[in-house]
Parts: structure tokens; C-alpha cells; sequence
């Protein structure tokens, strides 16, 4: 079991340092991280942050808006592509248990998908500590927590996507809805029609917290606004109910929990419907 579940994580990752979107994937993070540089983030003061802590910042706000995307399109094509492409077939005539197919095909896109964030934002920390900038390595070490957790939630929301879909085409239009639907509902739209309806405080953020996007982007915030001043009256209710430690491990593993939940299901359903 261990053996072939090792064997499809590595053969995932062969797979998809060969394919182009991984290619532009890299490009895209790295010129990122470059042009910040270059563009002269870390010289920059705004808000008393300066050097490193400006360009994380301004990192992991660009992260929240591409990574879930870029995630869910190239996942749901993970299983509903291989279906239509005649993969599984072929994988299924080999023995090969379908949970180490499943969750090693998982496993592998994860570090494909991770590691060109993390090693980006690694590039720049280095960089900044050659220029003999200070690196703040608590932020350093909580975004690259988040990163996971962002990643993981939204591989296992493209797992799900992916098992239930039965085309590669229709599995990325779901794909981009949902991602959609999440931006939509961040703040604006979601908590707007509830306040109207006069619900509890409470319940109006804690349901905005239910969205992955929106529970990042609130952790994001708090390293360098530990009032969450930016959020106005809601603040209260965040810190009165988590704290701000509890806040920042609920960000970390409420991401977590949910892709899994979403893996788990869409295993289930993998298992249990028409495989090819």
C-alpha cells in the first residue's frame, strides 16, 4: 500500500513538471516575487511596515486572489481527465488499490502546487536576509502554515469536483464557479443580505468565517492589524470569540479540515460509482 501510494504521488509529479500549465504556474509566482523587488515593495513604508514584512504582505494578498483558481482548474482535471483520457482504465487493469491511486495522486499534486508558492516566498525571505533586511520569521513561518492550509483545502475541494464531474470540461466550469462564488460572497454580498434580515452578529461572521477565502484573508490581516481595525465593528466579534491566537490556529486547521472532508467525499464517491 505504501509502496504504490509513494509510486503514484511520484508519477503525479513527473506528470505535471512535464505539463506547460506547471511551467506558467512557476513563472508566474517567481516573476512575482521579482517584480516586487524590482518595483521597490520592500524599500516602501505603509501602514509601519517596511522591508520583508511589506513584501509578505503584498505576497499572500496576491496568493488569495490566484492560488484557489489556479488550484481548482488544474485539479478537477486530475480524475474526470484521466477518465475521459482512458488513464484510469488502464491504471485500474494494474494492481493498484484505489486509495493509494486516490490520495497518492492527491499527495502528488500538493507538493506541485505548493512548492512554487513556498519556494517563491522563500527566494524573497533569502534575498532580503542577503540584503540585510529584517526578516520577520514568525510571519515567515505562519503564511507558509497558511499557504498549506490554503493549498490542501482547495486541492480537496478540486478532488471532490473532479470525482463528481464527468467531463474535464464541465468539471472546470464548476471549478470556476465555485471560486467565484466564494470571492462573491466574501464580505459584501453574504453579510449585507443577512444584516438586512436583522441575524445575530455572531452568526453573520460566523458564517463568513465558513468560507475558506474569507477565513485566510482575516488571518492574513492579523500579523500586521492585530485589532483588525480594516474590519471594522466585526473585529469585536472575532477576537471576542477566538482570541487572537485561537483565531490564527482556527485559520490553519479549519482550511485543513475541510479539504480533507472534501478528499474524503469525493474518495467515497470515486469508490463507489462508475470508475471508468
Amino acid at each position: 500500500m505504501k509502496g504504490h501510494f509513494l509510486h503514484t504521488a511520484l508519477l503525479d509529479v513527473t506528470e505535471s513538471m512535464r505539463s506547460r500549465w506547471f511551467l506558467v504556474y512557476t513563472l508566474i509566482f517567481g516573476t512575482l516575487v521579482a517584480g516586487l523587488f524590482v518595483f521597490g515593495v520592500t524599500e516602501s513604508r505603509i501602514m509601519g511596515f517596511t522591508g520583508l514584512s511589506r513584501l509578505l504582505v503584498t505576497y499572500i494578498q496576491i496568493c488569495m486572489a490566484v492560488l484557489p483558481v489556479f488550484i481548482l482548474i488544474t485539479t478537477v482535471r486530475s480524475v474526470a481527465g484521466d477518465r475521459e483520457a482512458g488513464v484510469t482504465e488502464y491504471l485500474l487493469s494494474l494492481p493498484v488499490p484505489l486509495a493509494a491511486w486516490f490520495w497518492g495522486k492527491m499527495a502528488g499534486r500538493f507538493l506541485v502546487v505548493f512548492l512554487p508558492v513556498f519556494l517563491a516566498m522563500s527566494a524573497g525571505a533569502a534575498w532580503g536576509w542577503y540584503r540585510e533586511l529584517q526578516v520577520p520569521w514568525n510571519m515567515y513561518l505562519y503564511y507558509t502554515l497558511l499557504l498549506v492550509a490554503l493549498s490542501w483545502c482547495f486541492l480537496g475541494i478540486g478532488m471532490l469536483i473532479s470525482t463528481l464531474a464527468r467531463s474535464a470540461d464541465f468539471a472546470q466550469g464548476v471549478a470556476f464557479l465555485v471560486w467565484l462564488v466564494l470571492v462573491l460572497f466574501m464580505d459584501l454580498i453574504l453579510l449585507g443580505v443577512m444584516i438586512r434580515q436583522q441575524v445575530p452578529a455572531e452568526t453573520v461572521v460566523l458564517v463568513a468565517l465558513a468560507n475558506p477565502l474569507q477565513a485566510f484573508r482575516t488571518a492574513a490581516f492579523l500579523l500586521f492589524d492585530p485589532q483588525l481595525v480594516i474590519l471594522g465593528a466585526s473585529a469585536f466579534v472575532i477576537l471576542d470569540i477566538f482570541g487572537q491566537t485561537g483565531y490564527m490556529a482556527f485559520a490553519c486547521i479549519y482550511p485543513i479540515l475541510l479539504g480533507t472532508l472534501a478528499a474524503a467525499t469525493g474518495y467515497w464517491v470515486f469508490r463507489r460509482g462508475d470508475l471508468v
